[in-house]
């Protein structure tokens, strides 16, 4: 897991959230689902003095619990990656495959002309990379929020999703969306 992006994601929290607010939550198992809990309290706490109406009360609980259902998605994507048997099954297939690749060139580079059959080694190994590329790549996709170069560039998302909300609530400290690091967006 990438050290810094943790570090980050507690520094953006902290922008929010005082310092023993952040430490009571930091205790937790789902930090997340604590503070839309504490949410859900404080909408109640502010209809019970007179602030907003029935009607607007459950409008705000209906999207702190779109906020949970979305919470528990990611969740359940972060944490349940492919089947062990999926990744195991590929690695298996694609190693007879790299294994048989050469006897299937063989032939064809063979029957072209007799000096060409030693192209059957290079073609075989550039085969054989394809699919242990595509092997890596299905690997790196099985967690696509752990805040890598290939991941969903979820931390920029979320930016330019909490800069349009500011801006709705008429802040003007508002965050530069983030840019690009090395070709890379997170």
């Amino acid at each position: 897991m990438n050290e810094g992006y943790f570090n980050n994601l507690e520094n953006e929290i902290k922008n929010f959230l005082s310092e023993e607010e952040f430490d009571l939550y930091k205790g937790k198992t789902n930090m997340a689902a604590q503070i839309l809990h504490k949410q859900a309290n404080r909408l109640q706490e502010l209809k019970d003095q007179g602030l907003f109406d029935d009607f607007r009360h459950m409008e705000f609980h209906k999207h702190v619990t779109e906020l949970f259902a979305d919470q528990g998605r990611s969740e359940r994507i972060k944490n349940f990656p492919f089947p062990r048997q999926y990744a195991s099954v590929a690695v298996w297939m694609t190693m007879i495959f790299s294994l048989l690749t050469p006897f299937g060139l063989l032939n064809i580079f063979h029957d072209l002309q007799s000096h060409t059959v030693w192209l059957t080694v290079p073609f075989s190994a550039l085969l054989i990379w394809v699919y242990f590329l595509m092997e890596m790549i299905g690997d790196y996709s099985e967690n696509p929020f752990e805040g890598t170069y290939n991941d969903v560039p979820i931390t920029s998302i979320s930016r330019s999703i909490e800069i349009d909300l500011r801006e709705m609530l008429g802040e003007k400290d508002l965050p530069k969306p983030l840019t690009a690091e090395n070709g890379f967006l997170m």
